[in-house]
């Protein structure tokens, strides 16, 4: 099995770098074909192949919607197959981090948790591959608090950093009733650039299909604090309708 992963991923990674050289040529393409469309001096870095990239702009066009990356082999059962999350933490957690994985094992539908031990990174990524797990999800704490989420999408990444900041959790909220358990619609309008699709991409996939008569929606925002929940009134909410309102900016003010 070993011998058969390291293969698949230098196949991948070989993949990774032609299609990285391919898009840097691309984009030497298209600096040259805005300079001769403006009339501009064409830039010295590309003066001495400004001949043979010429004599290819004439054969380029959009390309077909068949076309594939790396990208859609990471994601290729997406949308098929639900995903298979594993939720685990730092060595050593504090109460109030195993208290945060449990939180948040209630965030993705089907997600599994897993305690920690004294396993290393390795270990945990081998075992997760051999029980078909499609994204790892590592929490990590300060004193206490969670300040990290760590989101590895297996076989082949990729792997999300992200930031937690001022976390409150459902057991510091006196009173409060169960969470639903029902598959979420996300939102992620206006992740237009190639980093805001891929970040759009690593969270969206943790996620199952919704089924089309599920009511919760990501994502509402109320008047008040979280602990206001039942209360404050709601400020602005998702609704069936709100999509089909082209002439309405909710996130701009253009």
């Amino acid at each position: 099995r070993l011998p058969r992963e390291a293969r698949l991923r230098r196949e991948y990674l070989y993949r990774k770098a032609r299609e990285e050289a391919q898009r840097s040529a691309q984009e030497r393409k298209e600096r040259l074909r805005h300079a001769l469309q403006e009339n501009r001096l064409i830039p010295t870095e590309l003066r001495r192949e400004a001949l043979a990239l010429q004599g290819s702009l004439e054969f380029d066009d959009a390309g077909g919607e068949g076309v594939t990356s790396h990208v859609d082999d990471e994601y290729r059962w997406a949308g098929v197959e639900d995903p298979k999350v594993m939720i685990t933490t730092s060595r050593d957690p504090s109460s109030r981090l195993k208290m945060f994985a449990k939180e948040l094992k209630l965030v993705f539908p089907g997600a599994q948790r897993m305690n920690r031990g004294r396993h290393e990174v390795g270990a945990l990524v081998r075992a997760c591959k051999a029980n078909g797990v499609t994204d790892l999800l590592v929490v990590h704490e300060h004193r206490g608090t969670p300040v990290g989420l760590i989101v590895s999408h297996l076989p082949f990444g990729p792997t999300a950093y992200f930031t937690l900041c001022n976390v409150v959790m459902r057991h510091d909220i006196p009173d409060l009733g169960t969470v639903s358990e029902a598959k979420p619609h996300l939102l992620t309008h206006g992740f237009s650039s190639c980093l805001g699709k891929r970040v759009s991409d690593i969270l969206r996939y943790l996620f199952p299909m919704p089924k089309d008569d599920s009511h919760q929606v990501i994502y509402m925002t109320r008047l008040g604090t979280l602990e206001q929940e039942t209360t404050a009134g709601v400020e602005w909410c998702w609704r069936p309708y709100t999509n089909t309102v082209c002439k309405r900016v909710f996130l701009s003010a253009e």
